[in-house]
């Protein structure tokens, strides 16, 4: 007797997506920083849910405060150590981030090439993006299977490739997932096309090695000179705990601390705002 076959349910396409967001409602300034982070949650592949990420931060800055609280006693030196400990997981989380984006750039050519040959033998889109999402190894290939999954489930090919860039964080990402839309919806030479946006994201990929080859000094001076003050503070602190608290005994000694602290901030963010420019991808 022959089995009769489920079709394909859209509605349900929803339990692979992420579920756990912080974001939502308007886009104020709390918002947004939900959305950065929701977005370095997804794009770091880390696995884990944001509020694990966040019980970490909180149990790291615990630790780490605690121990320079019992080792020297003094409430400043524990709430700076406790700070570095709160975003010691949000480094790495941004690291991670970096690193698999990067690996993704990598991955981008050889499978575009892979989809052209793929469309070379006729087959549909939807099939060739089977095939190449099967070959390709993670982390490009697991994204590229989700998508997959989604068009499995009953979704059409541009609401299945819509969270790629979202998920990836790739400027050719989203590229490619334009142009598979594209071509699905008004067909044309797809070959030619996946051909030419291979070409373009090696081209891409040469100019940023050569980028960072020519800026590698500049970026290790604008690095050294965010980072050397807070050593500076914190190797004078450690040497004697109440260093800070006599400096802020007087006043324009601690209005000038206060104001170095904020042109700190402003200028670390301003120098990895810029760094982070520099190596879109």
């Amino acid at each position: 007797m022959a089995t009769d076959l489920i079709p394909p349910r859209p509605e349900f396409s929803a339990i692979l997506r992420e579920q756990e967001t912080y974001a939502a409602g308007e886009s104020d300034d709390g918002n947004r920083i939900n959305s950065w982070f929701d977005l370095l949650m997804i794009q770091s592949g880390m696995g884990i849910s944001p509020s694990m990420v966040l019980a970490l931060c909180l149990l790291s800055g615990i630790a780490l405060g605690g121990l320079v609280f019992v080792i020297q006693e003094n409430p400043i030196t524990t709430a700076i150590a406790a700070f570095f400990g709160f975003v010691a997981p949000i480094v790495v989380a941004v690291a991670m981030r970096a690193r698999r984006q990067s690996v993704m750039m990598n991955q981008m050519p050889p499978m575009i090439d892979e989809l052209a040959r793929a469309a070379k033998t006729g087959r549909s889109v939807e099939a060739c993006l089977q095939v190449v999402a099967n070959d390709t190894p993670s982390p490009l290939g697991q994204e590229l299977r989700r998508c997959t999954d989604r068009m499995a489930m009953g979704l059409q090919l541009p609401v299945a490739m819509e969270e790629l860039p979202y998920r990836t964080g790739l400027v050719s990402a989203s590229v490619l997932s334009t142009a598979l839309s594209v071509h699905r919806e008004t067909g044309g030479d797809l070959v030619h096309v996946l051909e030419r946006l291979s070409q373009t994201i090696r081209d891409r990929i040469q100019f940023q090695g050569r980028l960072a080859a020519a800026t590698a000094a500049s970026r290790a001076v604008a690095i050294l000179m965010v980072s050397l003050p807070p050593l500076i503070l914190a190797f004078f602190i450690f040497r004697d705990p109440a260093y800070l608290q006599n400096l802020m005994d007087s006043t324009w000694a601690s209005r000038l601390t206060i104001l170095a602290i904020i042109l700190q901030i402003i200028g670390t963010i301003w120098v990895f705002r810029v760094l982070a420019s520099s190596r879109k991808t």
